[in-house]
Order: structure tokens, then sequence, then C-alpha cells
């Protein structure tokens, strides 16, 4: 059974060549986004559970879910301040977003990372890119601005959609941007 998108796939849009700075991070962020769901199209719950190979964790669920956890912790509990825990990792299992697939449910997870994103939006909507974030969390010794934030959710998506890339072509061998 492949997995059926609830409101469809996410069209891929280009980033504008002519934006603002905080309409081109939005941009590039939500074309990071759509990219790593079109990574998943068509696949069953199965393949999108399969590890990529041994010993690495990667899956391509195992991604949505991390990029979900990536969403509210850099978005919303950093830029917007939200006072809210992860989904699926804790303390004592930090990697839990990777583990635990054989039970996991793919529409369930795929909805929770399109939800997650939303909300980023939502959250990060009115921010201004110069402002400082304060220290929490990993590495609280390090200060950081909004920008800060959007270009590293960026690279994050940018690293993760490489590993989607050849785990998908390992799935079934389709390859693409």
């Amino acid at each position: 059974m492949t997995i059926i998108w609830p409101n469809g796939l996410p069209e891929r849009v280009d980033p504008s060549r002519l934006s603002s700075e905080k309409q081109a991070l939005d941009e590039w962020v939500d074309f990071h986004r759509a990219t790593l769901l079109m990574k998943c199209e068509g696949l069953t719950p199965e393949q999108l559970k399969s590890r990529s190979v041994e010993p690495s964790m990667l899956s391509l669920l195992g991604l949505v879910r991390h990029m979900s956890e990536v969403e509210r912790g850099w978005f919303r509990k950093h830029a917007a301040r939200e006072e809210i825990e992860y989904h699926y990792s804790t303390e004592a299992e930090p990697e839990a977003d990777f583990l635990n697939l054989e039970t996991a449910d793919a529409s369930s997870d795929l909805a929770h990372f399109a939800r997650e994103c939303q909300l980023s939006r939502q959250a990060t909507a009115g921010l201004d890119l110069d402002e400082i974030v304060p220290s929490r969390g990993h590495h609280s010794e390090r200060t950081r601005n909004i920008r800060w934030i959007y270009l590293h959710m960026i690279e994050e998506y940018a690293r993760h959609n490489g590993h989607a890339d050849l785990i998908r072509e390992r799935i079934d061998g389709v390859t693409g941007d």
C-alpha cells in the first residue's frame, strides 16, 4: 500500500531570485521541506522505514521524523520561544526520531511533519532576522539570531535531503534534485 497524501503533495516552488531576505529564507526552507516530501512520494510504509546501509540508522521515515523535531526545536522552541516538548525524542532516548520505526505509523508521521512545518512558518512569520535568541538547550553557550537559525535550517535540510536522495535511489532507483 502506497502512502496517499491527505491534501496532495505540496508543490515544490523554486525560490524567487528577487525576494527580500526574509522572504528568500522562507522560500528556501519551503523548497527543502517539499523536496524531503518528494523523496517519500509513492513509497509504501515499509519502504519509508527501510534503512540505508548497515550500520546506519537512516531511513526516509526517520529523516521525516528527525526534521519534524528540528523544525520544532529551532523554529518553535528557540526562535519563537515556545515552551513545548519534542514529539519523538526524550532525554532517555534522544535519537527516538530515527529509532522505533517498526511500530511507527508512516501516514501519521508524515502528517505530523506537514503540521510541524505549518506551525513553524506561523511561529516565525513576524520575527525580525536580527533578533537575538537567548541561549537554551543544546549548545546553550552560543548566542544566535533568527537569521542564523534560518541558515542553519537550510543547511540541515540540504544535508538530509542529500541523504534522502541516496536512500530513495537505493529503494527503487529514483533519482532527482
